[in-house]
């Protein structure tokens, strides 16, 4: 990545959008126990220690939210993705040694569902970072080197066709 704003595609917003509303809903779950427990009563230790464990959640549902809510306001900032480069939220179509070819986005959050979607942290997705039509990556996979030649380079609006 480049360490500024990275642009945000839809797929990975829509995705930290459904997380942070879970979480939210989560950390008010664990928020309203915390509320109703203990009261004046001194409680033994096992007391204590489920609600030091409860507090310990909540601040990792805190960090959690804060990350996503950081990574939304870092995608807004950024605009759309670079069409000089890839980039995250670029979408790119690459030309493998076998000659096949193969569009796909580069996300930082990959949905199950969505085998166009290729997370910044990949083999390939690190590979093609900051290339440009015409370059030529050399990534590891578990079948071991492979080469593949940036074909073009769009701005990740649109879904790639993985054949």
């Amino acid at each position: 990545m480049t360490g500024g704003p990275e642009p945000l595609d839809a797929v990975a917003r829509a995705a930290l959008e459904r997380e942070l509303a879970d979480l939210r809903t989560e950390r008010e779950t664990v928020a309203v126990t915390l509320r109703e427990g203990g009261g004046d009563q001194p409680g033994d230790r096992a007391d204590q220690a489920d609600e030091l464990q409860r507090v310990t959640e909540l601040q990792r549902l805190d960090a959690r939210i804060a990350e996503i809510d950081g990574r939304l306001r870092e995608g807004a900032v950024a605009g759309p993705p670079s069409t000089d480069e890839v980039g995250v939220g670029s979408s790119v179509t690459v030309r493998f040694a076998d000659g096949t070819e193969t569009s796909v986005q580069i996300g930082v959050v990959a949905e199950v569902l969505d085998a166009t979607m290729v997370t910044a942290d990949s083999p390939l997705g690190r590979a093609l970072l900051g290339r440009r039509t015409g370059d030529t990556v050399t990534y590891d996979t578990p079948g071991g080197r492979t080469t593949a030649v940036v074909v073009s380079l769009g701005d990740g609006g649109g879904k790639g066709d993985p054949s």
